[in-house]
């Protein structure tokens, strides 16, 4: 193997690892106030939303399958939450289970049609992107929906000196890795995104794979949406509009292949810490605001093009040449 071959290989396997030291050394060279101790964790609690719903996305990103009703999840999931404190005074905890619950069915909804009805995964979670929201808006009629401050206090809440939201964060984060990692549910992922036709010649059960993944996209999404109303109190017709971009992106970013097969939790978190770290870091640094759309633009295409030459690199090594027989 030549340097350029290793350095070709260590550029795609640390790509994401090495993106996000790179932003958070550029920025913190222009911005000293962005490596400060309570700014670094600021970041990493802003990112808990995001990531929580990119892990979910790992799961379908990893059956080379999409899903782009994320933010309308996070919205109509958060809603029922606050309809069911406001309406039937449930606490916080029940209000969580209530959103985790809807984020299941909506996935449900969407792994019934993709996988009963056979539709291509982007026509689906495209149509139910609006369906959801468009259904969540008629419930509330565009008026804007305030939590209790008992909703605000568990987002604002730390235990032992670790905000909640990222140590939810950091759960899902971790028992997501324990799934694919180690157990037989994510080794069946992982074959079905690598070949789905093998997978289903070797006897696993396929749509049953395939339907959890968007079950687990939901629910997540879902939890997302609650995280982050915990920290804002406040949901109007415009939350979680366009989350889903940041969602893919995070994954993309982190690692996770558009193409399936590749990716992990940790592609999650590393990617959710980039998207993150850019925007926090364009403002520490003043960028003007119209800028800023731009540069994540780029940050985003930067990362589909990883994505790509990682692909076309592991076609490489999959190739075998021929060498006709001498005599």
């Amino acid at each position: 193997m030549t340097s350029t071959q290793g350095a070709l290989d260590v550029a795609t396997r640390m790509g994401a690892v090495l993106m996000l030291v790179a932003i958070v050394l550029v920025f913190g060279v222009l911005t000293p106030g962005f490596l400060a101790p309570d700014s670094l964790a600021n970041t990493v609690k802003q990112s808990s939303f995001i990531g929580i719903a990119a892990v979910g996305m790992v799961f379908v990103l990893l059956t080379a399958g999409i899903d782009l009703s994320v933010g309308s999840v996070m919205f109509l999931g958060s809603l029922v939450a606050g309809l069911v404190m406001r309406d039937a005074g449930a606490g916080v905890g029940l209000a969580l289970l209530a959103c985790l619950a809807t984020g299941a069915i909506l996935g449900a909804i969407n792994a019934v049609l993709i996988v009963g009805l056979r539709v291509i995964p982007f026509i689906v979670t495209l149509s139910t992107l609006f369906l959801y929201r468009g259904f969540g808006t008629w419930l509330t009629e565009s008026r804007q929906l305030d939590f209790p401050d008992e909703v605000r206090s568990f987002g604002l809440a730390s235990v032992g000196g670790i905000p909640v939201p990222i140590l939810i964060f950091a759960a899902v984060a971790l028992l997501a890795h324990v799934i694919l990692r180690h157990t037989a549910f994510g080794r069946h992922v992982y074959a079905f995104g690598n070949d789905p036709l093998a997978a289903a010649k070797a006897g696993l059960p396929v749509r049953r794979i395939q339907a959890t993944v968007y079950v687990v996209s939901g629910t997540l999404a879902a939890l997302a949406g609650f995280v982050l109303i915990s920290q804002i109190g406040r949901l109007d017709a415009g939350f979680g509009e366009g989350r889903e971009f940041d969602v893919i992106a995070a994954a993309v970013l982190g690692g996770a292949s558009l193409f399936g097969g590749i990716g992990g939790a940790g592609s999650a978190v590393l990617g959710a810490l980039t998207i993150q770290a850019v925007k926090a870091g364009l403002v520490f640094s003043g960028v003007n605001l119209y800028l800023q759309p731009l540069l994540q633009g780029a940050v985003i295409l930067l990362a589909v093009f990883l994505d790509g030459l990682r692909e076309a690199r592991l076609r490489s090594l999959r190739r075998r040449v021929i060498r006709p027989r001498t005599a």
